[in-house]
């Protein structure tokens, strides 16, 4: 009791004003550095993409390297707008069918699920996203491909050719590697970011939210419909914002399975490619120095668009939630 006693006095001793100043500064100047040198590299490193990508800009000009439909090493002609296709279809395609998926899964272990079920669920989920991407490849090489190759593509693409001809041109081929697939193997990928950032969301909001609801007879699921989501949504619709930005940079999957083909039109079942495919794919052979630098250029645009969707996705939560609500 004594050395308890002789513990909190320690504790409730004021420190000298010097030794408090001083910590302070040094506490602050050691974040604020930290911060400072994050933000130096992401400088940084767009500066290098800028530096070494800027033959094929200066050449085609800003926008005419974002919209040239065409890209051949050989003859010398880059254009960017085939793989921004690819890596828009592919990331919002990816993202709309994970959503509302993850979003179940998230309700059911924050609000439903029993502590040791949803402690299964949620270590189950997470280690989805500890899968190395070529991993995930692999299985879709050796499992998804054949799968939906016999199973969907095939005798999707019969029937049409059948019953409905002119829909060929938007169907295509039925190659197992295409934009299908990688949209599937996408949203498998990017479903665990979102599960996460929408249960911690869920389970952040106040008791007082959910207790407000029952008293007034509310059942369970208009707890979760009006006091639940409408609270947490800033946090659910960041996270969905983070999983898009997330599968805009996914690589090695997505290369594995598009089918890796520069030419517009793509079809469903048909070949494509995404700006990291063609990067990864392109780079270890671009021997000539304006191929080099529009793959680089093709970074800095990701880079780009990866800014972009990170200020946004901090956008939308601050304008959403509910301290944002009330300023």
């Amino acid at each position: 009791m004594a050395s308890s006693a002789t513990s909190r006095e320690l504790i409730r001793q004021p420190t000298h004003i010097v030794y408090r100043w001083l910590g302070d500064r040094i506490f602050q100047t050691i974040i604020v550095g930290l911060g400072l040198v994050i933000m130096a590299l992401a400088v940084m490193l767009a500066l290098v993409l800028l530096r070494d990508g800027w033959s094929p800009l200066e050449s085609f000009g800003f926008f005419g390297f974002l919209t040239g439909t065409s890209w051949n090493p050989v003859t010398g002609v880059h254009g960017t707008w085939p793989f921004m296709v690819g890596t828009l279809v592919t990331s919002v395609a990816a993202l709309a069918l994970s959503f509302f998926p993850a979003l179940g899964v998230a309700i059911f272990v924050a609000e439903y699920a029993g502590k040791t079920v949803g402690a299964m669920i949620s270590y189950t989920v997470d280690l989805l996203a500890a899968i190395p991407s070529v991993v995930v490849g692999i299985w879709g090489i050796f499992v998804l491909v054949p799968f939906m190759q016999n199973n969907l593509y095939l005798p999707v693409y019969l029937w049409t050719l059948e019953n409905a001809p002119q829909l060929l041109p938007v169907l295509g081929a039925p190659a197992g590697y295409n934009l299908v697939t990688a949209t599937l193997v996408l949203a498998l990928m990017i479903i665990p970011y979102t599960t996460a950032l929408a249960r911690d969301a869920i389970r952040l909001v106040p008791r007082e939210q959910r207790e407000a609801a029952r008293a007034l007879g509310a059942t369970r699921w208009e707890v979760m419909r009006l006091a639940v989501l409408p609270y947490a949504r800033s946090g659910i619709i960041a996270g969905a914002i983070l999983s898009f930005g997330r599968a805009i940079g996914e690589t090695m999957a997505v290369a594995m399975l598009v089918g890796n083909s520069n030419r517009l039109p793509f079809t469903f079942f048909g070949p494509a490619a995404t700006m990291p495919s063609v990067i990864v794919n392109e780079f270890r052979e671009a021997v000539e120095n304006l191929h080099l630098a529009s793959l680089l250029a093709v970074g800095f645009y990701l880079f780009l668009i990866s800014l972009v969707v990170n200020l946004v996705a901090a956008f939308v939560q601050r304008r959403l939630s509910v301290a944002g609500r009330a300023q």
